[in-house]
């Protein structure tokens, strides 16, 4: 904990001291906020990577200093960024959000810590979110190296780029469901890889990828009879190669495309993501599955009164998992997305899920709802529609998302889970002010029979240096 006290000071006063600069951020926060006791509502914990008020009554203080890289460097550049949380009412809570140092090498980046991250080809904004990795929780420390923005492969006269990363992380220790062992340290592997066709002055652009992550660790501890050596069990997480008819740990991904169209007043994008676990996506047995979504993005110079920026419809369904009567049959049998036979709290870090918020763990579920012991998500079948917006209006900035989602349990529920529908709602509104001030207030509300109903107004005011 002094660690962190003595890192967040260091850059902080680094800022200060150096904050006349563009490269250089400081920015402070203060919010109240008045939430119903039972629960946070929906959209002011979900995918807000881990930075969650308190029910109840509460204060929170918010503090991010960061040092950029300089535009105007070529080849070697360093960057550092520090955001913390203070949460003060019916507990005191202190959480880092974010802390990283990274190098720039070029094209190449090697980037260490715990960082606010997403991965997909979905709206960066205002999507429900991605399958595996959404920002839902805080990130897992990992050091990574990778590729951060697009860059033209050489000799193809800028007609593909490409992206990605490659990275090693650290979970902890996790509960596991074993009779050898009932807890394990978790590692994480990652890596992804996006490509974008289509030259800088074309109006169409394809894009496409995938993102691929696992927990592991440990398994011959687990296991009695597992006899990989380090290497092979490593050489099975990163290539999903079978041991014992399954794959070392547990994996979780998704694969994107998405096709931009760029016309004179605004940018369209159409994008389709597709999921895999365990490897119904292979025989297209859960093809169904997936996220479906149109983003609209104003391209016009702002307009004094009234002016829209952007909007999104998504059309989230994981109902199928390859489990339908009607499925193809599968030699992986069928998914059970974010659960897992061995690790207890399946797709989660610190209980919070890791991928999109729509598949509910059971803490955060009606106490009446059926669930089974061993499944740590009691609802992965869900079909969503989702529509989200932002406009500026008399100076101040609107954001608002509205998702009406009908939850039909998991396909290992032994009882009959019944179909519940579900409403959660988000608005906020921001003004900036003179010399880097700015106020807000945001407003959610769930409404239905899967989350109890609640409601909640978080007030705020920041400075930025």
């Amino acid at each position: 904990m002094k660690f962190v006290f003595c890192s967040v000071f260091a850059v902080f006063f680094s800022c200060y001291c150096y904050s006349q600069g563009n490269n250089y951020l400081l920015h402070l926060e203060a919010q109240t906020s008045a939430i119903s006791d039972s629960q946070v509502p929906f959209w002011l914990r979900s995918n807000q990577y881990g930075s969650v008020p308190l029910s109840g009554l509460s204060a929170s203080f918010l503090a991010r200093a960061q040092k950029n890289y300089d535009s105007t460097s070529k080849f070697f550049d360093v960057g550092a960024a520090v955001e913390a949380r203070a949460n003060l009412g019916k507990e005191t809570r202190l959480l880092l959000i974010e802390g990283y140092g990274k190098i720039k090498l070029g094209v190449f980046e090697i980037k260490g810590g715990r960082m606010k991250e997403s991965f997909g080809l979905t709206d960066t904004l205002l999507s429900t979110g991605n399958f595996a990795i959404s920002g839902n929780s805080l990130g897992i420390p990992k050091i990574q190296l990778s590729i951060p923005e697009f860059t033209y492969i050489p000799f193809l006269k800028k007609v593909l780029a490409v992206k990605g990363v490659y990275a090693q992380g650290w979970v902890g220790t996790v509960p596991i469901q074993n009779k050898r062992v009932t807890e394990a340290v978790t590692y994480f592997h990652q890596k992804a890889i996006y490509f974008r066709l289509g030259q800088p002055n074309w109006r169409l652009k394809l894009y496409g990828g995938f993102a691929d992550q696992v927990f592991y660790g440990n398994e011959a501890k687990i296991f009695e009879s597992f006899i990989l050596t380090d290497w092979q069990k490593y050489r099975s997480v990163v290539f999903g190669k079978n041991w014992a008819f399954s794959k070392v740990g547990n994996h979780a991904g998704n694969i994107d495309i998405r096709l931009e169209y760029t016309f004179p007043t605004f940018l369209m994008s159409v994008y389709r993501q597709n999921f895999y676990e365990v490897g119904a996506l292979y025989h297209l047995a859960n093809i169904a599955d997936g996220i479906t979504g149109l983003s609209i993005v104003n391209r016009k110079t702002e307009a004094k009164k009234f002016f829209w920026k952007r909007f999104v419809f998504e059309f989230l369904y994981t109902k199928n998992q390859a489990g339908e009567r009607w499925s193809k049959p599968t030699p992986t049998g069928n998914e059970d997305y974010h659960n897992h036979y061995l690790y207890q709290e399946g797709w989660s870090y610190r209980q919070a899920n890791l991928g999109t918020p729509f598949i509910t763990p059971a803490y955060l579920a009606r106490a009446d709802l059926p669930s089974e012991a061993t499944n740590y998500f009691i609802n992965n079948r869900v079909s969503v529609f989702h529509i989200g917006s932002q406009f500026r209006f008399l100076n101040c900035d609107f954001m608002n998302k509205f998702s009406y989602s009908t939850n039909f349990g998991t396909h290992q529920t032994r009882r009959t889970f019944p179909t519940v529908n579900q409403f959660s709602g988000y608005m906020e509104a921001h003004r900036d002010l003179r010399k880097g001030y700015n106020v807000g207030v945001v407003a959610a509300l769930d409404a239905g029979k899967l989350l109890y109903n609640t409601s909640g107004v978080i007030f705020s005011v920041s400075k930025r240096f």
